[in-house]
């Protein structure tokens, strides 16, 4: 079985959206800072918004390109795989952040 390959700017867009949004989490995990939490929810917006751009630009590559298809189907799966990470950041999120214990 060979190497997976994946587009370079797929792969970018995944690793740069994971790493962030992961450093956001770990960052109000330490910190628990109010302003994290509307910084992350700013960030949620404006790498939905990269990832589906990025996610339709490559399926209309692998849909028209007939000799870089598999590079970029697999791009396209491997940036979906950030809607379940999206989801399971939010939903520690908020098992960690007793929000009811926040100063009003």
């Amino acid at each position: 079985m060979g190497k997976v390959k994946f587009s370079p700017m797929g792969k970018k867009t995944f690793l740069i959206s994971f790493l962030l949004g992961t450093c956001l989490l770990l960052l109000f995990w330490m910190t628990r800072a109010e302003f994290l939490v509307i910084l992350g929810f700013y960030y949620v917006l404006i790498a939905a918004v990269v990832n589906l751009l990025i996610t339709l630009y490559e399926l209309m590559e692998y849909l028209s390109d007939v000799s870089e298809k598999k590079r970029n189907g697999n791009s396209v799966l491997l940036l979906l795989l950030n809607i379940p990470v999206t989801f399971l950041y939010l939903n520690l999120f908020l098992i960690f952040a007793d929000l009811n214990t926040w100063p009003h």
